[in-house]
């Protein structure tokens, strides 16, 4: 060991052999600890401090759950028939619609016919159930249309031999309805287009 670096070492254990002290001391200060079964005077102190309050933001404007709801266009076409006109009464009625929550509509078509004419068709009815939204009140841009087309049918297009499902079909014309809750609160996405 060099010199240069005994000093402070020297200097370092003198201070520790220094606080030390001798064994056969007793502490300057020492606390008691309470006999068994002893209830000491003062309360407990907590670490909690209760002149703070926990702030908690609630978010008025949206509500705690999504809403859903499918609009089934069966017939093909974009004209919203008693049915899809009832369920959009629904829609408006919830507590999510009343909201600024936005508003996604998931656009859907069967596979008869080409990818292109399907888009068109899926987006002709996302439209038709967005303009009824806006015509009951939801700001345009809460509303987002996405439009998959056939890509997502509800149910089977075609029957296991091959030939048609009409069944299938009418139900994978569709426009899903969701009204975002808090949690999900991200805004819409850009709208696309769906047969």
């Amino acid at each position: 060991m060099s010199l240069r670096y005994a000093s402070p070492l020297f200097l370092v254990l003198g201070l520790i052999l220094a606080g030390c002290g001798s064994p056969n001391e007793a502490p300057e200060t020492s606390v008691e600890a309470p006999a068994v079964g002893e209830i000491p005077d003062e309360e407990p102190v907590s670490i909690l401090r209760p002149d703070v309050e926990a702030e908690t933001k609630i978010d008025d404007e949206k509500p705690a759950e999504s809403f859903m709801a499918t609009i089934g266009f069966p017939d093909g076409g974009a004209e919203l028939d008693a049915d899809a006109l009832a369920t959009l009464e629904q829609v408006i009625g919830s507590e999510q619609f009343a909201s600024s929550a936005a508003i996604v509509l998931r656009t859907h078509s069967d596979s008869a016919g080409s990818d292109a004419v399907n888009e068109r068709a899926s987006q002709a009815r996302g439209l038709a159930v967005a303009e009824w939204l806006i015509a009951a009140g939801a700001e345009p841009r809460r509303i987002d249309v996405i439009v998959f087309g056939e890509q997502n049918p509800a149910e089977s297009n075609a029957l296991p031999d091959g030939s048609p499902n009409e069944d299938g079909r009418a139900a994978n014309r569709r426009v899903e309805v969701e009204i975002l809750a808090s949690a999900a609160g991200s805004e819409p996405s850009e709208p696309s287009d769906e047969s």
